[in-house]
């Protein structure tokens, strides 16, 4: 990738950053502990993101002895293995509130030397001016990689310091809004989800001392059968060896990819789009906007809710809300099931959810008076969600849109007075 229109001077990132991979730490003495050392491997690494729920640890009496591999605050990271998924680069940061680390084998750390700013380095590392230059130089077969060498090939604009640090003061203003967007969107979540639990799985719904429960249901309930309380389909896949399935698009066709790895459970388009001719002469079904999609194969009970009508490949149950079972309980219904779903999965080859099982559970359905105060208290919640979504949206590709003309000095920012956002941190 090359920056011959930048008028700021250009050379490779390595000297100028340290690029340190990690340690083949032994799998056999990871831990699951919560108060050992959190370890972050490549899989753990996501768009801007580490999963530490998902994070193996190793033992704390250790950390001390491998402070080569200890992650800062600041520190960017890099997945070398699988470096580019569907969802984008897999690369992150770590934030000041993050647990202290240890850096994993095929995971790159990275951290600015002199002449580079880290919130500037952070900047240019998360852009699609990285990840184009990434793309077409990942090798390997069964497992795409980088190597060390391949990143430190990069080529970075290098402006002065406080150049760097305005144009890196400007895009973190858009990351804490977004970051700031984040925790409102989460915790909205957990009240909409602790919402459902007390009424529905606690059995405290409004009214519930004056309820008598015959064999363990609150009267005036039932314990309904899947196929006569809402309508659900599978998916399926136009062939994608005709070209005019899919040459136009038109119609989003979500994937498992598309659900793992949203930035939350509302999407508003898949990273593929077929035509509604490739839809037609497929087994692939459109079902309504703000259904419930949830993975059913490999990967099973992954949710997510389309915004507009839509439909999937093979690897779904999308269920269709009614005024039955609406859109924030059927969302809870299948999220908080997911144990019991895996239990339920069989397949030689790979863990399946079928139609056939799936047809017969039982939900359980309150009367008519219940779901309608559930629902009046939970929509919206789940419209705050989404308009949040939708903001973080908009403040992304703002930012996205921005940095190539700062990085480029195209938009300059030298007689720019900027006021530092609270959450750089100070370059020593």
């Amino acid at each position: 990738m090359s920056y011959k229109v930048s008028r700021y001077p250009v050379e490779k990132l390595e000297p100028n950053a340290d690029i340190q991979p990690g340690f083949a730490f032994k799998s056999e003495r990871f831990t699951d502990i919560s108060e050992d050392i959190p370890l972050v491997k490549g899989e753990n690494v996501h768009q801007g993101y580490i999963d530490w729920r998902g994070a193996k640890h190793w033992p704390a009496n250790e950390y001390g002895s491998f402070a080569k591999y200890h992650l800062m605050p600041g520190d960017v990271v890099l997945a070398m293995d699988r470096p580019w998924v569907t969802a984008g680069l897999k690369w992150s940061y770590i934030k000041p509130h993050d647990p202290k680390s240890l850096l994993v084998q095929r995971v790159a750390r990275l951290r600015a030397k002199k002449k580079l700013c880290q919130d500037y380095l952070r900047h240019v590392i998360s852009s699609n001016y990285f990840a184009n230059y990434l793309k077409p130089i990942v090798t390997g077969v069964n497992v795409p990689h980088i190597s060390g060498k391949q990143i430190g090939a990069f080529h970075i604009p290098i402006p002065e310091p406080e150049i760097q640090r305005k144009i890196a003061a400007i895009l973190t203003a858009y990351d804490d809004l977004i970051e700031t967007n984040k925790r409102r969107i989460a915790l909205l979540e957990k009240m909409a989800e602790e919402l459902y639990r007390e009424w529905f799985v606690r059995m405290r719904f409004p009214g519930h001392q004056h309820t008598k429960c015959v064999k363990g249901v609150p009267e005036g309930w039932e314990m309904r059968q899947v196929e006569r309380a809402f309508d659900f389909t599978g998916g399926g896949t136009p062939s994608k060896n005709i070209a005019r399935y899919w040459s136009e698009g038109g119609v989003n066709w979500f994937t498992p990819s598309d659900i793992t790895g949203a930035a939350g459970a509302f999407l508003t388009a898949s990273a593929e789009q077929c035509t509604e001719e490739g839809l037609a002469r497929s087994s692939a079904r459109l079902f309504p906007a703000y259904s419930v999609m949830m993975t059913s194969r490999a990967t099973i009970g992954a949710i997510g809710i389309n915004t507009t009508p839509a439909c999937t490949n093979q690897g779904f149950i999308t269920c269709v809300p009614n005024e039955r079972y609406t859109l924030p309980y059927l969302f809870h219904w299948l999220k908080l099931a997911k144990p019991y779903f895996e239990q339920l999965c069989g397949g030689a080859t790979f863990p399946e959810l079928t139609k056939g099982t799936f047809k017969k559970l039982r939900i359980p359905t309150p009367p008519r008076h219940v779901m309608e105060n559930f629902t009046a208290v939970a929509m919206p919640m789940f419209g705050s969600i989404e308009s949040g979504l939708s903001q973080n949206s908009i403040l992304t590709r703002t930012r996205d849109l921005l940095l190539p003309r700062l990085i480029s000095g195209k938009l300059s920012v030298e007689d720019l007075d900027i006021q530092f956002p609270p959450s750089m941190r100070e370059e020593t």
